[in-house]
């Protein structure tokens, strides 16, 4: 299998408060040590040769806690940086609609 390597974008931040999920920041980083572990735990079936659809079955569930996390992060994106953005001018607001939209677009790449 050949792994393509990629390089993220570096983060914009130019907002100068609290992040839109800071609220949740605790919850967020629980999901994501479960996620973590849902990794590990395919890593460890894989090394067990543990039957393939069994294998996709525990993707699919990393999948969908990826996507879920995904969603929530566009939520509180939207409901926090856009609308603060829009709150300080037309052209910041137009410009964080713009950013939010490219990152959905990765997302459903």
């Amino acid at each position: 299998m050949t792994e393509a390597l990629t390089t993220l974008p570096e983060p914009v931040d130019e907002h100068d408060g609290p992040h839109g999920y800071a609220s949740d920041k605790v919850a967020y980083l629980k999901r994501m040590r479960r996620i973590e572990g849902q990794v590990r735990g395919i890593a460890r079936m894989i090394d067990e040769d543990v039957y393939c659809v069994d294998i996709l079955t525990q993707v699919a569930a990393v999948t969908k806690a990826l996507q879920s996390v995904s969603l929530a992060l566009v939520e509180d994106h939207l409901g926090h940086c856009v609308v603060d953005a829009a709150r300080q001018s037309d052209e910041a607001g137009a410009a964080k609609v713009k950013e939010a939209a490219a990152a959905i677009g990765r997302l459903v790449r």
